[in-house]
C-alpha cells in the first residue's frame, strides 16, 4: 500500500493544497506563483497525458516521487537528482529564542533574496501561501529562515532552511529547524523534509535533531521545449 508521502506533491495537491492547484483528477501542478512542483496521480498513459497538458511551451516544472519518474511524449527531464525524505516521528528538543520571529508579506523580498543567495531548494515569492515561515534578523536584515511547504493529511514539510554566509555555522539552521518542526508537532502533525542525497551536511544536521530517513525520492526538472 502506498504511503501518503511516496508521492508528496500529488498528495498535497489532492488534499490540503487543493485550492492552490491547477489541473484535475489525473494530474495537478501548483500555480507557478506558489511553487514549481507538479505531479500525476499515477503513471498510466491517461495521467501522463493530463500532465503534459499542464506544461506549456518553454515551461518547466519539478517532479518529486518515490517511484521512477515517467514522462509523456513532448516533455523531457533537463536535470535529475536523488533526494532523501526524512521524518521526525517523536517530539524533538524544545527551543526558545527571542530572536525568532514570524515572517510576513513585508519580508518576502528579503526571503527571496536570501533563498537566491543560499539556494535551499525551489523557492518563490508565494512561499507564504504554502505555510508559515520564521526567521532571525541581524541589524534589521533577514539572515536565516525556515518554514513549511507541502502539506498532506497529518503531515507538514519543513522547508526553506537557510542561513546567510555571514552567520553560517552559528546554529541558526538548527534552531529554526527545531522551532518549525515543533510548531508542526504542536498542531498534531508530523514534520518531514527533503534534502538532496549529496547534501551530507544538511542530512547530518537533520539526523542530529531527530529526523530519520524514510525513503529516497526521485527529483526531475521537466520542461517542454519552447
Amino acid at each position: 500500500m502506498k504511503h501518503v508521502l511516496d508521492r508528496p506533491v500529488w498528495s498535497a495537491l489532492a488534499t490540503r493544497h487543493q485550492a492552490l492547484a491547477q489541473g484535475g483528477e489525473l494530474a495537478r501542478r501548483y500555480s507557478p506563483s506558489f511553487a514549481l512542483f507538479a505531479a500525476t496521480a499515477a503513471d498510466d498513459a491517461e495521467s501522463l497525458q493530463a500532465f503534459a497538458d499542464l506544461v506549456g511551451p518553454g515551461d518547466s516544472v519539478i517532479m518529486a516521487q518515490a517511484d521512477p519518474i515517467a514522462l509523456p511524449a513532448g516533455l523531457s527531464a533537463i536535470s535529475t537528482a536523488a533526494a532523501v525524505q526524512m521524518v521526525a516521528e517523536a517530539p524533538l528538543q524544545v527551543v526558545s529564542d527571542e530572536r525568532v520571529q514570524r515572517l510576513t508579506q513585508d519580508d518576502v523580498a528579503e526571503m527571496v533574496a536570501l533563498a537566491s543567495l543560499t539556494k535551499p531548494g525551489p523557492f518563490t515569492s508565494g512561499a507564504l501561501s504554502l505555510g508559515d515561515f520564521w526567521g532571525v534578523k541581524a541589524g534589521g536584515q533577514l539572515v536565516a529562515m525556515a518554514g513549511e511547504r507541502m502539506k498532506q493529511p497529518g503531515y507538514s514539510e519543513l522547508s526553506g532552511v537557510c542561513s546567510h554566509p555571514d552567520v553560517r555555522g552559528g546554529g541558526l539552521g538548527r534552531l529554526l529547524s527545531l522551532f518549525v518542526a515543533n510548531q508542526i508537532f504542536a498542531r498534531g502533525e508530523v514534520p518531514y523534509l527533503h534534502a538532496y542525497a549529496t547534501n551530507a551536511g544538511a542530512i547530518k544536521l537533520y539526523e542530529s535533531i531527530g529526523f530519520k530517513l524514510r525513503i529516497t525520492i526521485n527529483v526531475a526538472v521537466v520542461q517542454r521545449p519552447g
